[in-house]
């Protein structure tokens, strides 16, 4: 039996492609459930005008990625933390405080497109990439600095005073 795939099918096919497969999973599993259809030349037809419209589609997805990853081309994040010895983060900075970040910068980004393998937990700068697009991923720089802490000066202070006696 040939049909038509109507959605991506693990060890089978991706969307549009045409299979043969057994009847049974055919008829039984793929029809149902409206994975494929039937390869008729009717079908074939309107596949081809769903492929042509999923590529404009798509044509128009990476045009808007683009665009956006102009505007988030210069863009520099900067968060402080607190922070305890060798600028560990008390805490972390996470892709959810980018993404709102960047909202506060008027960039509507989600927070599932910034590809950061595990929060940012010291002090320093860093690369983040954000997927706009499977095509388009933009390096944005992220600068954590230490808070300023009240307890702080006041060490300084006693080591001075150590030091004069």
């Amino acid at each position: 039996m040939d049909v038509i795939l109507k959605e991506d099918v693990a060890k089978l096919g991706s969307r549009g492609d045409v299979v043969k497969v057994a009847e049974g999973y055919g008829r039984n599993y793929l029809l149902p459930k409206k994975l494929a259809i039937e390869a008729t030349p009717a079908n074939c037809a309107v596949i081809d005008q769903m492929k042509a419209a999923a590529v404009r589609r798509l044509a128009r997805e990476k045009g808007d990625a683009e665009a956006l990853a102009k505007q988030l081309a210069g863009v520099e994040l900067s968060f402080t933390r607190k922070s305890g010895e060798r600028d560990q983060l008390f805490g972390s900075v996470t892709s959810a405080d980018i993404a709102h970040e960047l909202e506060h910068k008027g960039l509507n980004i989600d927070r599932r497109k910034i590809q950061l393998d595990e929060p940012l937990k010291t002090i320093g700068d860093f690369n983040v990439s954000i997927k706009l697009h499977k095509d388009v991923v933009v390096p944005v720089k992220v600068r954590v600095a230490k808070e300023a802490s009240a307890e702080q000066p006041e060490a300084a202070e006693t080591e001075e005073a150590s030091a004069e006696a």
